[in-house]
């Protein structure tokens, strides 16, 4: 039997930390003794450490526990190293005498003192679905209430440099229009143009079966003036413009421009945020009303070549189909697609981060969000003309 005793430490209630190594066949028998707490162990540290790097003989280890008087997480520490250490070079170790305490002390440190991982309990498909559609309400109820303060930080702005002109940007409001309003024209112009000639296509193709293709031109009259034309008009700006805002103002948020805007007393809402809503408040039923006319050029085409109709007589049908409501039902919705627009752009690019993927994340998001609401308000609208008798 070889024994090791490390008596310089205190001796606590038992005695000094010591083990005793006896070797027997297949294997050896460890067996700590004493007080195996923080202060005694450090006395046989070093040596249990070289006892448990050097090959043991046999291909077994006993680790009788009955000697062992106290254990505190240091002393499990050390044994369960050892252990370990043993494991390692293909030894295999079981333990004797273990009491219950000692058990779960050892235990515990084996694992790295953390709890075991609990696996949650897998919930139906519909709680989930459920949840889901609960987590969606209560976020797109959040994202409206941040909307609304926004829209009224925009507003107290606005107020504030009516009551201060010298506040007003006036140069920054011209350069914001021409680039998400004028700038926008030939696109405006050439999509609008098209759609109006498919609709124009297609109702002439499907009226003439019941022989009412005359009534094409009421049917591009109405439904182009009324709704086609200022929402293809308006998601095209809040893809080009809307985007644009989120962009611009997210790379300067990004490369921290903002912030020195702000650390030289200016403030972003007047320098970023109100020319850009203003620009395309004034701009956007401007570019309603010529997508409109474009459209109805189109329908105009169409009707020529198909219908083998005059243009003279094509627009007499459109002054007959169409009084000033149905094109002023159109033009009455575009200040309000063109804020909405404005303002889910310019606060999509204040929320960016400092890294270039916030950048295209929220500018992505920012048309999404654009489109949708554009639509929203565009059906709200209907329902309201439609129960006032527009």
């Amino acid at each position: 039997m070889a024994e090791a005793s490390g008596a310089k430490g205190p001796s606590g209630r038992g005695g000094a930390a010591s083990y005793a190594v006896e070797e027997k066949a297949g294997g050896i028998t460890f067996r700590p003794a004493g007080d195996w707490s923080v202060a005694p162990i450090l006395a046989i540290d070093d040596e249990l450490r070289a006892f448990a790097e050097a090959k043991p003989a046999g291909e077994s280890a006993v680790f009788d526990m009955s000697a062992l008087i106290r254990l505190d997480t240091a002393g499990a520490w050390l044994i369960d190293r050892t252990a370990a250490s043993l494991e390692a070079q293909g030894v295999k170790v079981s333990y004797e005498a273990l009491k219950e305490g000692h058990k779960i002390l050892l235990d515990k440190v084996g694992e790295g003192g953390l709890p075991k991982p609990t696996v949650p309990e897998r919930s139906s498909l519909y709680v989930e679905i459920v949840g889901r559609i609960g987590a969606a309400v209560v976020a797109m109820w959040s994202e409206a209430l941040v909307f609304v303060e926004f829209l009224g930080h925009v507003l107290a702005t606005v107020w504030r440099s009516i009551r201060h002109p010298s506040r007003f940007r006036l140069t920054p409001l011209i350069h914001h229009m021409e680039k998400a309003g004028f700038d926008a024209l030939p696109l405006v112009c050439l999509l609008t143009f098209l759609i109006g000639a498919v609709i124009a296509q297609q109702g002439a193709t499907q009226l003439r079966r019941f022989g009412a293709d005359v009534f094409t031109v009421n049917l591009i009259a109405i439904i182009f003036l009324r709704e086609v034309g200022i929402l293809l008009t308006a998601i095209i700006v809040a893809g080009r413009s809307g985007s644009a805002f989120t962009a611009e103002i997210g790379s300067m948020k990004m490369r921290e421009e903002i912030d020195a805007m702000r650390t030289l007393g200016l403030d972003p809402m007047d320098m970023l945020v109100v020319p850009r809503v203003l620009a395309l408040l004034f701009t956007m039923p401007l570019l309603a009303f010529i997508g409109d006319i474009m459209g109805l050029i189109g329908g105009g085409v169409v009707a020529v070549m198909q219908l083998n109709m005059s243009p003279a007589v094509y627009i007499e049908r459109l002054r007959a189909a169409a009084d000033f409501w149905t094109f002023g039902v159109g033009i009455l919705k575009a200040p309000f697609m063109a804020v909405v627009i404005a303002l889910v752009g310019c606060r999509a690019g204040l929320d960016v981060t400092g890294s270039a993927e916030s950048v295209g994340t929220q500018t992505t998001s920012s048309v999404v969000r654009s489109i949708f609401l554009v639509i929203i308000l565009d059906a709200v609208f209907a329902m309201f003309f439609t129960a006032v008798g527009l």
